[in-house]
């Protein structure tokens, strides 16, 4: 390549630069402005979604425990089909297991969970520390919704006691 045409190149992708630059300067709109703007937007309509299932999902409060439950009644839950149920109404289709559901939507830390996220749990008789045994939905402020046992469906602590014991990992499907 010839030095007039190197120069010629140069001038060329400096000029549509500077255009470019002068654009976003003129308007007031720079390019993690807008970014964060999208990424500000996806996150609000997530979690109002997401708090939309938990309250609804909240409506069931006192619903009895009962491992196995069929997916087709609201009179008695397993954590599984509690889920599955309150993301359904919201057109979310999850499948039937707590260990199935752990593997949907994408890896979320516990740090950075919003209402809505799915998360999992290795308690119970089944539980040796490494197998999901339990799912449940993040509520926000360090709080869970979900069913198991006595009182059935209800609002537990994260971070303390069973729960922040045997915690393993949550997932975002929304």
């Amino acid at each position: 390549m010839n030095q007039k045409h190197l120069i010629q190149k140069l001038v060329t992708v400096g000029l549509c630069a500077s255009i470019g630059f002068a654009g976003m300067m003129a308007t007031g709109a720079g390019v993690t402005e807008a970014a964060s703007s999208k990424s500000a937007s996806a996150s609000s309509s997530y979690s109002s979604k997401g708090q939309a299932i938990v309250n609804y999902g909240k409506k069931f409060m006192g619903t009895p425990y009962k491992f196995g439950a069929s997916t087709s009644t609201t009179r008695v839950f397993d954590c599984s089909s509690f889920t599955k149920y309150i993301f359904g109404k919201y057109g979310i289709t999850l499948p039937r297991t707590s260990v199935a559901q752990s593997k949907a939507g994408v890896a979320v830390s516990k740090s950075n969970l919003r209402p809505g996220d799915l998360v999992f749990f290795s308690s119970g008789s089944r539980a040796n520390g490494k197998n999901v045994t339990h799912v449940a939905v993040y509520a926000g402020n360090g709080k869970i919704l979900h069913t198991y046992g006595s009182p059935g469906v209800t609002v537990s602590d994260l971070n303390s006691g069973n729960w922040k014991r045997t915690y393993l990992k949550a997932r975002r499907v929304l």
